[in-house]
């Protein structure tokens, strides 16, 4: 029998099943993370066979013209220090554009899709500056209008798809559903559930009652560095496998997720591919996104700015490296965590950044820093402050963020950074600081020995 080489042909072959899973969870946001890590966890579930994913991407169609001519099947490869791992997932059974919204709507109104995943960033939870939904923004104002006119009509807003879901579920007469963020936020599952209300009101106040008594709203903390993907990885898939797949993801060994919800409509057995179903995610959360993302954050400004292309590149900066311990020991004085525990964490962390084979652009991290620094950087920050402590770590952080807006480093990719970047200017240094801090959260600007340490490392970082 003459082997197919393209992998919608290749089902019942090496593995795959040969029919798709039937679809019992919709995702918002399929790139490359999702592919690595829910996807991922949900082949690896025991009872993937009844656990297909209906995934839509982001504003670009991109996914969805290379994943929908595949049937949503695509090659993992893990990169280990010393070799490559490689197969083919199959959790993810049908791709769509974000502008299919009729598809998406369809979905929401059948019983058996009973969870919505996201991966969204920070940025598509359209937030103000107190944390609810921001009304005023375009796009939320906009579908907010539509939804008035018409409960059907498109929007774009990953808040207000929501509500646009729940309506149409409402309508439909299907009820427990679970909506699951696995995007960096603290309290994911609360920041959610807010926006959902929010929106929800804005719309129709009889759809609060009904949220509050169908929906379920998770919290999840996730970890897998997920580089983007180059051609050298489409040719090492084709080669070791011998099908054509135009969306392999690379990823690394190491992978982490953690889960508080009810569930009530049931879910995959997650747990037994790996994951962790725990009570409360919040220590492993900050655990992660304060060493983990908050230091990446830092080699993705410091590191960019110092003439390093990749993660790999920059801790290997012996300055770099000495810059990330030391925001780490200010983090880890303000964890829950036993210190052995934290230690070995940080221990895992270098090993992972030192891996040549991952190559993690510090440009691809720097993306959206207004929106990822107030919970990367800023609780830590502020707990050093609060203890009569001048955190010169997270000054550096800071610091290399306000080189990155003076156009020094990575580009700057952030709907959300207008006010920073014209704060930055082109004066000097000195001068623009508070300007900067100032648009990231209201005082900063006004701690004269933060200004001063910010100055100080900006000054180190360019010497």
């Amino acid at each position: 029998m003459t082997r197919p080489t393209t992998l919608r042909l290749a089902r019942g072959l090496d593995g795959l099943p040969a029919a798709s899973a039937p679809v019992r969870i919709v995702h918002l946001g399929v790139g490359n993370f999702h592919r690595a890590h829910q996807a991922w966890y949900t082949h690896h579930a025991p009872d993937a066979e009844g656990w297909g994913i209906a995934a839509f991407t982001g504003r670009r169609p991109d996914q969805a013209d290379a994943l929908a001519p595949q049937d949503g099947l695509y090659t993992l490869i893990t990169k280990g220090p010393d070799g490559d791992e490689v197969e083919v997932i199959s959790s993810i059974v049908a791709v769509h554009p974000a502008a299919d919204h009729e598809a998406y709507l369809a979905y929401l109104r059948d019983p058996a899709v009973v969870i919505v995943t996201l991966t969204v960033t920070e940025h598509g939870y359209r937030r103000d500056a107190v944390g609810n939904l921001d009304l005023a923004a375009e796009d939320v104002a906009a579908d907010v209008a539509a939804l008035r006119k018409d409960p059907k009509a498109p929007v774009t807003s990953a808040p207000m798809r929501l509500v646009a879901g729940l309506l149409a579920r409402r309508a439909a007469g299907a009820t427990a559903i679970t909506i699951l963020p696995c995007d960096n936020l603290p309290d994911n599952g609360d920041v959610a559930r807010t926006l959902v209300i929010d929106g929800a009101a804005a719309i129709d106040e009889s759809l609060v009652p009904w949220i509050e008594q169908h929906v379920d709203f998770a919290t999840s903390m996730v970890d897998r560095i997920t580089p983007a993907t180059t051609d050298d990885d489409r040719a090492l898939a084709a080669d070791r496998l011998g099908y054509t797949d135009a969306a392999p993801v690379p990823t690394e060994p190491f992978s982490e997720w953690v889960i508080s919800g009810r569930f009530p409509g049931g879910r995959p057995r997650w747990e037994d591919a790996g994951a962790q179903i725990v009570d409360d995610v919040a220590p492993h959360e900050r655990r992660k996104l304060w060493l983990l993302n908050g230091s990446h954050s830092q080699l993705a400004y410091v590191g960019s700015a110092r003439g390093h292309e990749t993660i790999d590149a920059a801790i290997a900066d012996p300055q770099c490296r000495a810059w990330v311990d030391q925001y780490w020991d200010e983090a880890e004085r303000n964890l829950s965590l036993p210190r052995e525990e934290v230690q070995a964490y940080r221990d895992a962390l270098i090993a992972r950044y030192e891996n040549p084979r991952v190559r993690h652009l510090t440009a691809q991290i720097a993306h959206d820093g207004s929106q990822k620094l107030p919970v990367r950087t800023l609780p830590t920050l502020k707990a050093e402050r609060a203890a009569g402590r001048v955190p010169v770590g997270c000054a550096t952080t800071l610091a290399g963020w306000v080189l990155h807006l003076r156009g020094i480093g990575a580009p700057v990719h952030d709907p959300g950074a207008g006010p920073a970047q014209e704060a930055a200017g082109a004066g000097p240094i000195a001068e623009v600081v508070p300007a900067v801090l100032e648009t990231l959260q209201p005082g900063l600007g006004q701690d004269a020995e933060l200004v001063s340490a910010v100055v100080e490392q900006a000054q180190a970082i360019t010497a």
